[in-house]
């Protein structure tokens, strides 16, 4: 009898406790989504000023003028949305290479000063970006004069210190003997790099590659320093366009959001496995 009342009361205990779980991950998810999803409910309301604006968590009509008026608003429209696409692809792509390469380096090849390097690198990814945000603005600006040029928007982001960081913890794990054997064989360490390493290196060049990819399409603050004519504006900061000093166009700009975060759904729900792989991608002991 006391052993069946023991067994109830765990059930009973269980159940509470996977109900509160459950309850909780609901209300976060919840928490999470509404932003999203009052962003993309506010873009089909009409085109009119933030102040005559009626907000309502369920819509009482459907319009898509706010995305006409978007894209009418200003002849950049489409310039925005293709300098994203410029900009972001060519960091993404840059990344992948030098982050490849310097975390092979890194990882497989022993060179005087290896240990000294890698740890200044590590270093640097304690200063916050924004202490760098001055005198990097002064260096492309002032002294190299790219000011409102896809290099300006683009030279900062190259490759970056957790990318390298991300790859050579990854690389860390490939057997030496791999390499060992492939040079008994007489392959060069391009030829090595090119036919052993990159296959072998495919998950954690997609994951770089993705959220590389949704960090310079997201970016607002470097854009928004460097760009000071439209044609030149990515869409995160051709969307301050919409608000002036006495006034919103809420709605419009919703639908440029919903617009630039469209790519962004695209990418995570066609490559979520890559996602979920790169949460521990880095924890790989080297």
């Amino acid at each position: 009898m006391g052993l069946f009342n023991n067994n109830i009361r765990s059930k009973g205990y269980l159940f509470v406790r996977n109900g509160l779980i459950i309850t909780f991950l609901i209300l976060f998810a919840a928490a999470t989504i509404f932003p999203i999803y009052f962003m993309i409910i506010s873009s089909f309301g009409d085109p009119v000023e933030a102040g005559a604006m009626s907000y309502s968590i369920v819509p009482s009509k459907i319009s898509f003028e706010s995305y006409t008026f978007f894209f009418n608003f200003s002849p950049h429209s489409w310039d925005w949305l293709i300098n994203s696409f410029i900009v972001a692809a060519c960091i993404t792509v840059s990344n992948v290479f030098f982050a490849t390469l310097a975390g092979y380096a890194f990882a497989k090849m022993r060179f005087k000063g290896r240990n000294i390097l890698f740890a200044i690198l590590l270093g640097s990814m304690m200063i916050p970006g924004q202490v760098t945000q001055v005198p990097l603005y002064i260096l492309i600006v002032n002294i190299f004069e790219l000011q409102n040029t896809y290099t300006a928007l683009i030279m900062p982001s190259i490759v970056t210190v957790y990318n390298i960081f991300l790859v050579k913890q990854f690389m860390s794990s490939i057997p030496v003997e791999i390499i060992e054997a492939a040079k008994i064989e007489g392959c060069s360490q391009p030829k090595i790099f090119w036919h052993i390493i990159l296959p072998l290196s495919k998950t954690v060049m997609a994951v770089l590659a993705i959220l590389t990819f949704m960090a310079a399409w997201n970016d607002f603050f470097w854009p928004f320093l460097v760009t000071n004519t439209m044609d030149m504006q990515t869409i995160q900061v051709g969307l301050k366009n919409f608000r002036f000093a006495n006034t919103t166009y809420f709605a419009p700009m919703m639908a440029g959001a919903t617009i630039s975060a469209v790519p962004m759904f695209i990418l995570f729900f066609s490559l979520q496995k890559y996602f979920l792989e790169g949460v521990t991608v880095g924890a790989v002991k080297g």
